[in-house]
């Protein structure tokens, strides 16, 4: 198959992995129409085309807490990235640091923190639930911050596990799980010996550090359902606050009240996401919540953004409506499945070549010249968004 675009790896990466996991990465909460919102509301933003605007000198590259970053894009966490290639996340790491771009570390990563950081010269993030075993969350942070990292992405928006029907139809869950998954891997020979026999061990690396015993991919769901902890507010996160002293990132912000909870709070940053709408369906977009979460809160964090986002074409979009660099979720996950740390490096290849392409044709020569000037259809994208009175 031809790779011409980054959205060619989701095919790709449908035919090469077994469908437990190809629909783990691939699917959404409930009907899924906010997975499906995310790429069509970014994809109506019109950006305004200039000409004659001497493009001779272009720069992608931003700081971000302190970090110059070669383009405004970080990779996402992602859980169970080990299972897409042997040893993904640390392959993932390997490209990202190539790029010279932050990796986001998942909480439920199959390698653990100290593997991963061990491969990659740039220092990661690493992202974290709330959880009811404050135990281990003590332990995942101390753990970092030995390894080296000092970004801390906080997860906040999965006090329950959203309601994935396409887990169950395809056997990451629900009945006969396991057999499935073993008969899967036996209809993709490729997949289960690079993965399911080189890729050993197959647990959540973290969370088996923890524990002092594997915690297996069977384990998974059940884990995390006893784990994640409905009761949480703004309160639980102050004693993180002290104990962490690097830049603390808010993921999950939709709503402006809770951006300004964010800065109150002393938060260094947000993540505009609605999970890439594996959490609650039927809620905005994140090319509609974003515009007005950056009307209340810009400049006084960092503001990042994900969901939706498929080229170097989407993450011109999505800084034009406020966003100061974003996170790719997906993407990297079917660039990874098909061809490894070569994929991921290749994938953000095209996202740059694009974004360069966008910005030639906008005008724009850096990314803070990447501004509401440069779309046309900007109050289109407030429509439905809350306390819209601006555009």
């Amino acid at each position: 198959m031809i790779i011409s675009a980054a959205t060619d790896y989701r095919e790709a990466a449908r035919r090469k992995v077994p469908p437990f996991l190809f629909h783990y990465a691939d699917g959404g909460a409930y009907a899924e129409r906010t997975l499906r919102r995310n790429v069509d509301d970014l994809s109506e933003i019109a950006l305004r085309q200039r000409i004659l605007r001497n493009m001779s000198s272009l720069s992608l590259e931003t700081e971000l807490f302190g970090r110059r970053m070669a383009m405004p894009v970080a990779l996402a966490p992602v859980g169970l990235c080990g299972m897409y290639a042997r040893r993904g996340e640390v392959q993932v790491a390997r490209a990202a640091h190539k790029k010279g771009i932050p990796m986001t570390l998942s909480t439920v990563s199959v390698c653990p923190i100290e593997e991963v950081q061990a491969a990659s010269p740039s220092p990661l993030w690493f992202q974290l639930y709330v959880l009811k075993d404050r135990g281990f969350m003590r332990n995942a942070l101390e753990r970092a911050k030995a390894a080296g990292i000092n970004t801390l992405v906080f997860t906040v928006d999965m006090p329950v596990p959203g309601a994935r029907y396409r887990d169950a139809h395809a056997g990451m869950s629900g009945p006969h799980g396991p057999l499935r998954r073993v008969l899967q891997a036996m209809t993709h020979p490729a997949w289960a010996w690079d993965v399911g026999v080189m890729g050993r061990p197959h647990d959540l690396g973290n969370i088996s550090a923890y524990r002092g015993n594997p915690t297996g991919l069977a384990d998974y769901i059940g884990w995390l359902g006893a784990n994640f902890d409905p009761s949480i507010d703004w309160k639980d996160l102050e004693w993180i606050r002290e104990f962490w002293t690097g830049p603390m990132v808010i993921k999950g912000i939709l709503d402006p009240d809770d951006a300004r909870d964010a800065v109150t709070f002393g938060a260094d940053g947000i993540v505009v996401s609605n999970h890439g709408g594996r959490q609650l369906d039927g809620v905005l977009s994140t090319a509609r919540a974003l515009p007005v979460i950056a009307d209340a809160v810009k400049g006084k964090l960092k503001i990042l953004a994900d969901s939706g986002i498929r080229s170097g074409l989407d993450v011109v979009r999505m800084i034009a409506l406020g966003a100061d660099a974003v996170l790719l979720g997906r993407a990297f996950v079917y660039a990874l499945a098909v061809a490894g740390e070569a994929g991921v490096t290749h994938m953000l290849d095209l996202f740059e070549k694009e974004m360069r392409v966008a910005m030639t044709l906008t005008g724009a020569h850096s990314i803070s010249e990447i501004t509401r000037d440069s779309l046309i259809n900007y109050g289109e994208a407030l429509k439905g968004a809350p306390d819209s009175n601006v555009g």
